[in-house]
């Protein structure tokens, strides 16, 4: 009998116990907005990003990397004292960060990522890489979506991305979902429907992760996420050495 073909989607990280990826080719979804930065960044030419989960953690290894290292990252959507770049896509130009590593650390994405350690691959998607992540899973029998949330709240952002990932692939080749994998792709079919008369970044405005950015002066950053697939371009985060390259 052949092994079932599967998509797991799970709305928070905590939802999931690391040990349920073995095996399994695992996407992180952070689109408000850690993943549609690190995409951005590897278009403009960073040659890696370095996750980490504390700010300490990127202080120290960028300590370490010296002038190869660019400082970046968020804590509550606000970019972080000291560090070189915050955490908006149009800071990620080719002029700061080409040919750098960017040590990287925000409230929700990159601490996501440290859920994932078992997986068999990781990469990490947005709506800006949306059809390039889903062709590198094309033939992937177990899949596992992970949607980081904000502050621990589920996201309308991160679910709507996941639930347009299931609408593709099952579409594509026959799985078995998760209830959570059910309840995203109805969310994005729903979406859909009403995206002639509400474009996606109207929508994205309206989320938890959205409301957060126009409160704080980045609603800029909704219209740069909404952007459906902007790069061709598959992050894939390397679990030996931990960094993320395309």
């Amino acid at each position: 009998m052949p092994p079932t073909r599967q998509i797991d989607v799970y709305l928070l990280p905590a939802l999931v116990d690391p040990v349920e990826l073995e095996g399994k080719a695992v996407v992180v979804i952070d689109v408000l907005r850690a993943t549609t930065t690190i995409v951005h960044a590897l278009a403009a030419g960073a040659s890696e990003v370095a996750p980490c989960e504390e700010i300490e953690d990127a202080k120290k290894l960028a300590a370490t990397l010296g002038a190869q290292a660019v400082l970046s990252g968020e804590r509550e959507g606000l970019p972080i004292p000291g560090f070189d770049l915050g955490n908006s896509p149009a800071e990620y130009t080719r002029e700061r960060v080409g040919g750098k590593t960017l040590v990287f650390t925000t409230t929700n994405g990159t601490r996501a990522m440290h859920r994932c350690r078992h997986a068999a691959r990781v990469l990490l998607g947005a709506f800006v890489n949306f059809s390039a992540i889903c062709r590198e899973l094309a033939d992937d029998e177990q899949i596992a979506l992970i949607c980081a949330g904000t502050d621990g709240h589920v996201t309308r952002e991160d679910t709507l991305l996941a639930g347009a990932m299931v609408d593709d692939l099952a579409r594509t080749r026959k799985r078995e979902l998760n209830d959570q994998a059910e309840i995203a792709a109805d969310a994005w079919q729903t979406a859909v429907r009403l995206l002639t008369d509400r474009p996606l970044g109207i929508m994205l405005r309206d989320s938890r992760g959205g409301r957060n950015l126009i409160e704080t002066g980045q609603e800029n950053d909704i219209d740069l996420a909404a952007q459906i697939d902007k790069f061709d371009i598959v992050p894939r985060l390397d679990l030996a050495t931990w960094r993320i390259r395309s």
